[in-house]
């Protein structure tokens, strides 16, 4: 099983910290995360940049369960 860690408001919108979810694939795992957390975490997850083990995600790459995937919502900030 995979670990999904969430940040900001991903974390606001799922309610948890993180969550392990059981998938062969990215594209698995945002899927069943959707479904678990529901309809206001898809809409944090679909403005959000995703990594997987501290790295940039592109395409649908293979999860292993010992991956971590974490959804980095994005920040506004300044002075």
């Amino acid at each position: 099983m995979a670990t999904l860690l969430l940040f900001g408001p991903a974390r606001t919108a799922a309610g948890r910290r993180s969550v392990t979810i059981d998938a062969a694939s990215l594209g698995e795992l945002c899927r069943v995360a959707c479904e678990e957390l529901g309809p206001e975490f898809e809409a944090v997850l679909s403005a959000s940049a995703v990594w997987v083990n501290g790295e940039p995600a592109s395409g649908d790459p293979a999860i292993g369960e010992r991956d971590e995937v974490a959804v980095v919502p994005p920040v506004s900030g300044g002075a």
